[in-house]
């Protein structure tokens, strides 16, 4: 098994990190401070191709695995955990619309969504409905040539400043389950779509949150995403993809939180010696790379195995993105405490860090859900040959 990443895996991380250190990393501290969508750097990033990343290159991306992928990403976040994490939103919803629409969604939307011209987001959580998905209540009614969505949907990422939105809404009967759900690609601008006021948020504050009513909203049923009643699985899918993402979003940061602990270790200086001298705080920060580099490995597994088409795919994703937010939170945690006060005040970025990935334990499946999910097949047959 060979875990060194190729040439061209190498290359795609430089790129990232060259572009991150330019474009995001000087300004995401006023991002964060001012609750700015940084709209232009997305759509610089889009130019780089990093808003089509796993979108095949036939609709305008670039068709990369999804451990390229975690390659690109981690850079991303290093620099600004909250964009970075709207950019795999993005793709997310870039891919769904590319893999699953028609021929007329891939050739008019995809490839303006893979280019990072039309901004998207991805509209699956309800007031009612959030770790329980498969009961939402966002109707699509059929009506000639058209579908009509009502409903509403909460803590939608980039909601108001986007251009596309892709909805679940349930086209069966009420009590129909994952089974009556259908996806749709919409128009962020269709008469009778209402947004809400921006969310207050603890992090992710370079990222508008908003609610999204949807009033007799008029969708052409060329605009579906699949058949009938294939919302759920097409959802399910995407977020396999998505957790691996919010997960290397959450190394990224770690990260760049370990490295800025490591280096005030060797310049603070307490009781006549620098921090880095005290075998107890070096424990803590070997225990920090450790950790991180578990969540790294276990990503990686998970993606390879996402990349192959492998039957335990969602397994692995679930473990890997219960793992690594977990632990890569409590890095940053780490981080702000090696800093001590300093670490609290908004001149250094461990503050920022440690609220960005907070939400990462929640969104995408909350890890509570992961748990289940994991534990679940754990109690089938065959569970020791999906584990090894």
């Amino acid at each position: 098994m060979n875990f060194d990443l190729t040439e061209d895996q190498l290359a795609f991380r430089e790129a990232a990190k060259a572009f991150a250190e330019k474009a995001m990393a000087p300004h995401a501290a006023k991002w964060d401070a001012d609750h700015l969508f940084p709209v232009e750097v997305i759509r610089e990033a889009g130019e780089m191709g990093f808003c089509g990343i796993y979108t095949p290159e036939a609709q305008g991306g670039m068709g990369l695995s999804r451990l390229d992928t975690s390659v690109i990403v981690e850079e991303l976040a290093a620099a600004c955990p909250s964009t970075a994490a709207y950019i795999t939103i993005h793709n997310m919803a870039t891919w769904m619309v590319a893999q699953f629409g028609n021929a007329d969604i891939q050739k008019q939307i995809a490839p303006r969504m893979a280019s990072g011209e039309w901004l998207g987001s991805y509209c699956l959580t309800e007031p009612g409905a959030g770790s329980d998905a498969g009961n939402l209540r966002t109707k699509a009614t059929p009506d000639g040539d058209s579908y009509v969505i009502n409903g509403s949907k909460v803590f939608i990422s980039g909601a108001g400043a986007t251009q596309m939105l892709v909805v679940m809404a349930r086209t069966g009967a009420p009590d129909s389950g994952p089974k009556g759900i259908s996806a749709f690609v919409v128009p962020a601008d269709s008469d009778g779509i209402h947004y809400g006021k921006a969310e207050e948020k603890m992090g992710w504050n370079s990222q508008p949150t908003r609610q999204i009513t949807f009033e007799n909203v008029r969708v052409p049923a060329n605009n579906r995403l699949g058949e009938e009643g294939q919302g759920f699985m097409i959802a399910m899918k995407g977020l396999d993809g998505g957790r691996l993402n919010i997960a290397t979003c959450s190394i990224g940061g770690a990260h760049a939180a370990l490295l800025r602990a490591r280096n005030y270790m060797h310049e603070r200086e307490q009781f006549g010696q620098p921090l880095a001298g005290f075998q107890a705080l070096q424990f803590k920060l070997a225990d920090m790379a450790t950790n991180l580099v578990a969540a790294r490995q276990m990503v990686r597994l998970a993606a390879y195995r996402l990349d192959q088409g492998d039957t335990e795919a969602t397994l692995h994703c679930a473990m890997a993105k219960r793992f690594a937010t977990d632990a890569c939170f409590d890095v940053c945690n780490d981080a702000l405490q090696l800093h001590g006060g300093y670490g609290y005040i908004r001149e250094y970025p461990l503050e920022r860090y440690v609220r960005d990935l907070r939400v990462h334990q929640i969104l995408e499946g909350t890890n509570e859900i992961m748990r289940l999910i994991v534990a679940r097949r754990l109690l089938e047959p065959g569970v020791a040959e999906a584990i090894q």
